[in-house]
């Protein structure tokens, strides 16, 4: 099987699994560039995966529907969105008999409150939830909601993939740096980033291991990524940062006014 991003709009990657003949697409926010990725490869549309009710991941499904009639769609059980076929919610499991997969449904909400995840062995295709280098957008949900999420990524095995849907990355590095400007494994990962960008290739999927060592959001137990969010606590008025739910609120109210 092979996992291939589409690009669509500015930054967003739709997620092509498939081999020499079927696909499911994660996230088809654009329909006309998923119908000329199978007419290209000469595939046929089988599943798509939908991780939250956002029109840049939603897009799609009613004219890709249309051109495939009989194509299951899985996503969250939001009745906002419309086409979903098979609605799903935490500990769901299903199988997609063309790519012989199981996949494995996690709700987390933070983003949104409807997002869910969808984890097969060694990869995670998790939406807008956690990002290279950073996370979400808190739109609907709360901090304490989204540190729940996240750290249902972290208890996944190291070795995972991580398949995001926005190239975000460096973006993410420029706001990471301030908050562990000596973090030699962030400032290794940014060469890398940068060579791989500078090719117009993506940055993503990316390993959770890596995540670990350099991504704030995840690192809300490092001295170093306490000492920050207690600096902008402090700046912002707040009282002490003691637990990693403020740790992490601190985090992502400084990503927003970086």
């Amino acid at each position: 099987m092979n996992i291939t991003p589409i690009n669509a709009f500015t930054d967003n990657y739709i997620w092509a699994l498939h081999n020499d003949q079927h696909c499911v697409v994660v996230d088809p926010g654009d329909p006309a560039v998923v119908l000329a990725f199978l007419k290209a490869h000469n595939l046929q549309l089988s599943a798509m995966l939908i991780t939250h009710h956002h029109f840049d991941h939603t897009g799609g499904i009613d004219e890709l529907t249309h051109n495939y009639p009989q194509v299951r769609v899985f996503g969250p059980n939001n009745p906002k969105i419309k086409g979903i076929t098979h609605p799903l919610t935490n500990a769901d499991t299903f199988y997609l008999d063309d790519l012989k997969i199981e996949v494995s449904v996690m709700t987390v909400p933070g983003h949104t409150l409807d997002h869910i995840m969808y984890y097969a062995p060694d990869m995670l295709f998790c939406g807008d939830t956690l990002f290279s280098c950073g996370c979400g957008r808190l739109f609907e949900g709360t901090p304490a909601q989204m540190f729940d999420s996240l750290r249902k990524i972290t208890q996944l095995p190291r070795e995972t993939l991580i398949y995001c849907t926005h190239e975000y990355t460096q973006a993410n590095i420029a706001f990471a740096e301030t908050v562990e400007p000596h973090n030699k494994a962030l400032a290794q990962y940014k060469l890398w980033v940068e060579l791989q960008r500078s090719n117009n290739k993506p940055t993503i999927p990316t390993l959770l291991s890596d995540q670990l060592q350099f991504n704030p959001f995840l690192r809300v137990h490092d001295d170093s990524v306490q000492a920050f969010a207690q600096s902008i606590a402090g700046d912002l008025g707040q009282k002490t940062v003691t637990d990693p739910v403020q740790v992490f609120a601190a985090l992502r109210q400084a990503k927003d006014d970086f």
